[in-house]
């Protein structure tokens, strides 16, 4: 990883200190997606056999999953896996289920009464990756709050695994919320699938769930088209920044960043640190870890475009945090509740040296489904809220066109609106 002291850049070299890698080829990325989406639309599922057996390596006569094999997923699960998943489930939705947002009404004016009512969101396309790893705790993060929603339909896509079989720890999770269809569709395709729709896979109405850079821009690109559906978030490469100081564990700090390092070759990991002695001291920590990891190749990867970045004091390293918006951040400092309130784009903070990333990416409840990208300046992490929409009602009586209806009418006449006016004048002329 690059060491760089932050207070000797230019601003436009820390600008590029701080770009994401994917940016650099959003060109080749837009235009590749585009294709697919213009081949699914065209073929439909003949385009997706095609795309599925180039990309995955797969040839498959169905996509939908059939009860015999979401039958066998309890049995190819490991039993302490098994326990895992039923104990994070239970976390996460007792966090979600307290979340909820509720109903509300009152009157504005007498006889006027305006409300917020809540409908599901009938058909949601839920994603889940498995290009590098299958993840079957995105399963989880997903349907738990797409379930308490009250969803109608939830149709699932997670890629295939060469001999044509999907992850059974994700069937498992799938399972267990009734209702759930399962296709085999990988990446940016099955994206164009959920949002397209074909004789196969249904189309949806929003889509959820993180990815690679292709899943994101196909998400992207899925809300420009005619008719085009809602997403939850830019959801792409995973990406941390944490922030230490000097009384910091760097062993702790190390395996934090390797933790997001290892999601894949265009993650990014960020240290900003006050203390030079820790930034040298993680580097060398990182090399030790790095050497004993399974999926060190594709750890190393992102580690190409990831900075050990030495900071002037704490508040500085919060600033350049809000300034980079990550989707985790760390804040392994002392007394982390301090800064907290300077914490103003982020994921999702994790608070002290005994939290890490890792436990929200799995089981302390929250949702580890969040925006990526500098997205998290404006976006936050997946909810029940999420899958739901929110409609106002209101309702006048004759009082109440009385009491409000004047200042519609002024506030329309003053806009140059006179149609608006009317509408309320001819009513307040029979309520009189």
């Amino acid at each position: 990883m690059n060491r760089i002291d932050w207070n000797g850049l230019a601003e436009s070299e820390r600008s590029a200190m701080l770009q994401r890698p994917v940016q650099a080829v959003s060109g080749a990325l837009q235009a590749g997606v585009q294709a697919i989406f213009d081949d699914v639309e065209e073929r439909g599922d003949t385009a997706l056999q095609e795309l599925t057996a180039r990309f995955d390596g797969v040839a498959l006569d169905a996509f939908e999953i059939s009860e015999e094999e979401s039958g066998r997923a309890r049995t190819q699960v490991p039993a302490d896996m098994q326990a895992a998943i039923a104990e994070a489930a239970g976390r996460i939705e007792a966090f979600h289920r307290a979340g909820i947002t509720r109903p509300y009404g009152l009157e504005t004016a007498p006889g006027l009464r305006c409300e917020r009512m809540l409908r599901p969101i009938q058909r949601v396309g839920l994603y889940v990756p498995a290009g590098s790893a299958p993840l079957p705790s995105t399963a989880l993060m997903l349907t738990i709050p797409a379930h308490l929603a009250g969803c109608r339909q939830i149709v699932l896509c997670t890629p295939p695994r060469k001999d044509g079989s999907a992850d059974p720890a994700v069937l498992l999770v799938a399972s267990q919320v009734p209702g759930v269809r399962v296709f085999k569709l990988g990446g940016a395709q099955a994206i164009a699938a959920m949002a397209l729709g074909t004789a196969s896979v249904p189309r949806c109405d929003k889509l959820f769930g993180p990815g690679n850079a292709w899943v994101d821009e196909a998400k992207r690109q899925a809300t420009q088209r005619p008719g085009g559906i809602a997403i939850d978030m830019p959801a792409g490469p995973s990406e941390v920044l944490v922030i230490a100081d000097a009384g910091a564990n760097p062993v702790f700090v190390a395996a934090d960043l390797l933790s997001q390092a290892e999601h894949g070759p265009d993650s990014q990991v960020l240290l900003l640190t006050d203390s030079r002695d820790l930034l040298d001291a993680v580097a060398l920590e990182i090399d030790a870890q790095l050497a004993a990891l399974p999926r060190a190749e594709i750890a190393r990867r992102a580690l190409a475009s990831s900075r050990l970045i030495q900071v002037a004091d704490i508040a500085q390293a919060i600033e350049v945090s809000n300034r980079y918006a990550p989707e985790h951040l760390i804040l392994a400092v002392r007394e982390p509740r301090r800064w907290l309130d300077r914490v103003h784009a982020a994921g999702s903070v994790f608070l002290g040296d005994w939290t890490p990333e890792a436990l929200g990416d799995y089981c302390s409840g929250s949702n580890h489904v969040l925006p990526t990208g500098g997205a998290a300046r404006a976006w936050s992490g997946l909810s029940v809220g999420s899958f739901q929409n929110a409609i106002a009602v209101q309702e006048a009586t004759r009082a109440g066109i009385a009491a409000a209806g004047p200042c519609a009418a002024t506030m329309a006449h003053g806009e140059g609106l006179q149609a608006h006016a009317r509408a309320v004048e001819r009513r307040l002329e029979h309520a009189a």
